[in-house]
């Protein structure tokens, strides 16, 4: 390997042939160059679909009912769907449902949000503290809807952080202010936040849940329910839990609303961790097929290798019969043959997999494109594939080699 003569030779043939050596190093550095940028976006897209998903709490899922579609009970199909508070009751205290976080909310309708004369164009939710957590918002100032003041009415609101531009700009702070909700008074105790450029979230304010009930003329009526359920080891058992949890809350609803089994319509669960789920399955189907299409264009750049050894035998067909006939071993005739594969691949893989990590860390911090972010590739997953390459190369000169040495020494000397 350290033979300097044998180095010597490797880069005459090299400078005697610079185009068909550039060429064929062109087509092995450019299959490892294809296949990183391939796994760096197809990494880019997974952290893109994670991140939109990290917007609501990942094991999180929502309630919210509908029309029923099916006749069930003798009751025609058509029947709006009411949830109240003792369903809600009832799935957090007496079904034993495994979950970290449960809240509701209710929307009034008709509600007129009136600061200092001015009708602000904003809408009110009624919910409790749980929601923050569930929604994944943070707090600007102050302090979100709490226990406290569910259990006592109190005519409290949070605002959000764009409500507080477009409405308090004039004032140091809003806490403590104080809105006019349909003719009551509500102080501002707490600013929310929105993780994300989106700002629709942020459209609405939030109230005590028993206080929009009480004051809106809600009565016992909820429109949506929300739980965050806990996050276990595992995705795959995040997914068996979250799926049991679906199943016991809509067996539930399903029997205490008089829905059909096989209405789904009725009642609405979304799941954010089963489309997480779908979209990670389809993300390793694309990352299979970057796989496939780079492993493909590197046994293009291997082949390109093999020929080109192939070329150089016959070259050198009557220089390797001089060889023999002074009695070289097979294996030296083999060696040489190989140091060159094997040179050119290393160079051309190492080259391919320098441009193509240096491109991702420029490029990929500052890629913004919709479900793709950050796109980037494991170091040790890509020096692997280089190493395989080389062992690839090196096969790839080998039967070349191989070639050369069956060579008789007679037929050489004749070659011209």
């Amino acid at each position: 390997m350290f033979d300097i003569e044998r180095w010597q030779e490797i880069f005459d043939t090299i400078r005697k042939n610079k185009l068909r050596t550039a060429l064929t190093g062109l087509s092995v550095s450019s299959g490892i160059f294809i296949l990183v940028i391939l796994l760096g976006f197809g990494q880019g897209m997974q952290n893109g679909i994670a991140e939109e998903f990290k917007e609501d709490a990942a094991t999180s899922l929502w309630v919210w009912p509908n029309r029923t579609t099916i006749e069930y009970n003798g009751l025609n199909p058509g029947r709006r769907i009411q949830l109240r508070n003792e369903n809600f009751e009832t799935i957090t205290t007496s079904m034993g449902a495994d979950f970290e976080k449960a809240s509701m909310l209710y929307f009034p309708r008709d509600v007129k949000v009136v600061y200092n004369n001015d009708l602000l164009v904003y809408n009110v939710a009624g919910t409790n503290g749980d929601l923050q957590t569930i929604e994944n918002e943070y707090l600007s100032e102050g302090r979100f809807i709490n226990e406290t003041d569910v259990q006592q009415n109190a005519k409290v609101v949070v605002i959000s952080n764009k409500i507080k531009r477009e409405v308090f700009s004039e004032v140091e702070t809003p806490i403590g202010e104080y809105l006019t909700i349909s003719g009551a008074g509500f102080r501002i105790v707490g600013v929310f936040g929105e993780h994300g450029e989106d700002e629709g979230e942020e459209e609405r304010m939030f109230v005590p849940i028993t206080t929009a009930q009480l004051t809106f003329n809600g009565a016992d009526k909820i429109n949506n329910m929300n739980f965050m359920l806990p996050e276990l080891e595992s995705f795959d058992e995040m997914v068996a839990n979250n799926t049991a949890f679906t199943e016991q809350l809509s067996r539930y609803l399903k029997q205490k609303h008089n829905v059909s089994p096989d209405d789904d319509r009725a009642i609405r669960i979304w799941n954010p961790i089963q489309e997480a789920k779908r979209f990670f399955s389809l993300m390793d189907g694309i990352k299979l097929f970057f796989w496939v299409v780079g492993f493909f264009t590197i046994i293009a750049g291997v082949v390109s290798v093999s020929n080109i050894m192939l070329i150089v035998v016959k070259e050198r067909t009557r220089e390797i019969g001089i060889r023999k006939a002074l009695g070289a071993k097979p294996w030296s005739i083999i060696g040489m043959i190989m140091h060159e594969a094997i040179f050119v691949t290393s160079i051309s893989g190492f080259a391919g997999l320098i441009f193509s990590m240096g491109l991702l860390e420029l490029v990929g911090p500052h890629v913004e494109v919709d479900y793709i972010l950050n796109p980037s590739v494991d170091f040790n997953v890509a020096f692997s594939t280089v190493i395989l390459l080389i062992i690839a190369g090196t096969l790839a000169g080998f039967f070349p080699a191989w070639k050369a040495v069956k060579v008789q020494v007679i037929e050489a000397l004749r070659d011209e």
